[in-house]
């Protein structure tokens, strides 16, 4: 799941380090299609940094802070030292939930990529969270009306 726009700033996202260079690495906005944005190094870790490789490698899943975005310039810049162990964990598994929500959308609407796409807008729409949908509605007879007509528009 992908979501479209913008990430604000302040908000925690989950990347996966693309590339890194002596002044910082690129990543690649896993919540958010095509989005790209830079850690430099100063924002990596508290301290000076004798090698980044010592703390951010290609291929690495890391949870970082959105300082800055610049839609006209197409630029985020983010940083990997302002996020704590716990906002890393509780971003991580909320990140996972949300997968995995997808995937039970993507399995209700079985080759129909375009129902799961405007069902996951509607929910999201009233919802930060797939999953946090579909939990309320489990628990909630008035919530299962919201996703059944989500479902049904």
């Amino acid at each position: 799941m992908q979501r479209e726009g913008w990430p604000e700033p302040g908000s925690l996202v989950v990347c996966t380090v693309t590339q890194v260079v002596d002044f910082g690495a690129f990543v690649s906005l896993d919540e958010y299609s095509g989005k790209q944005g830079l850690i430099h190094i100063s924002e990596v870790a508290s301290g000076w940094i004798k090698y980044i490789r010592d703390h951010v490698r290609e291929g690495q899943k890391i949870v970082c802070k959105v300082l800055n975005v610049d839609t006209s310039r197409h630029h985020i810049d983010l940083s990997l030292k302002d996020v704590n162990e716990h906002q890393r964990r509780e971003k991580i598994q909320e990140w996972k939930a949300d997968q995995k929500a997808w995937k039970w959308l993507e399995m209700a609407y079985k080759d129909r990529p375009d129902d799961v796409k405007r069902v996951a807008d509607a929910l999201m729409a009233s919802y930060d969270s797939l999953y946090l949908a579909m939990e309320e509605a489990r628990h909630c007879s008035t919530c299962v009306a919201l996703v059944v007509r989500a479902m049904m528009t």
